[in-house]
């Protein structure tokens, strides 16, 4: 679409060939009808199947959207902050490849970005929060600890879904968060969080409408070492 974009979408993605086509539909559908000036980010974490091929075949089909190619895998947080650090938006989204939390709930941030946030986040683990499709039982077990983790280390005080894939943010303050980025891996969203407070910036907390999409992308090493970099999050000064 002409004219700068006030919305840039980044979509990270690790070896996603087969869901990135029907998430690219769904999410181009939606900004279409929306009417604004857009782009769209894909990030490519050095997958191993088409999912670069995919991401190309995207972008020369549209002049409004952007390959990154990371070259080898380097984690969610390194893709993640790669595609916000190309974007040009007044705001800027992240979003998981999955669409867990469906393009549409997007109405929903922006609302508490209109009224004063900085961010939004989307967030699981409130009231107004609907879990169309439930985590295995284990997988909630490990998200609950994990917040309360970061409740206790005084990372992020008062969000309690600090994981969810689905934030948006003002674009000047996404970008320069972002390119403070120390994390790689799933811990990330700790981080931003955690440098956005201590910027002063304002953090929302926002009830989504939520789905678990198999497969998952985290294994059971990923918890220890999300932990690790909690503890060096904290202690970083």
């Amino acid at each position: 679409m002409a004219g700068d974009p006030e919305l840039s979408v980044v979509i990270p993605a690790f070896n996603e060939e087969n869901r990135l086509p029907a998430t690219l539909d769904r999410v181009q559908e939606y900004l279409d009808a929306d009417g604004r000036p857009y782009e769209l980010v894909l990030v490519d974490d050095g997958s191993g199947d088409a999912t670069l091929a995919v991401m190309n075949g995207a972008a020369e089909r549209r002049p409004n959207v952007h390959v990154v190619s990371l070259g080898e895998n380097r984690g969610k947080g390194r893709a993640v902050a790669a595609g916000v650090a190309a974007t040009t938006g007044g705001l800027v989204l992240f979003s998981d490849a999955d669409l867990s939390t469906p393009i549409e709930e997007l109405a929903k941030l922006e609302a508490a970005v209109d009224a004063g946030a900085d961010i939004a986040v989307a967030s699981r683990a409130l009231k107004r929060s609907e879990i169309v499709i439930p985590q295995p039982g284990t997988r909630v077990l490990m998200g609950k600890v994990f917040n309360l983790l970061v409740q206790g280390l005084l990372l992020v005080p008062g969000v309690w879904d600090t994981q969810c894939g689905f934030k948006l943010f003002r674009g000047t303050s996404g970008r320069e968060v972002f390119a403070a980025l120390t994390t790689d891996g799933f811990a990330f969203d700790v981080e931003v969080l955690h440098r956005a407070r201590r910027r002063g910036l304002r953090i929302a907390e926002v009830p989504v409408s939520w789905s678990h999409s198999a497969p998952t992308k985290v294994r059971w090493r990923h918890p220890l070492q999300m932990f690790r970099d909690l503890l060096r999050i904290r202690f970083a000064g």
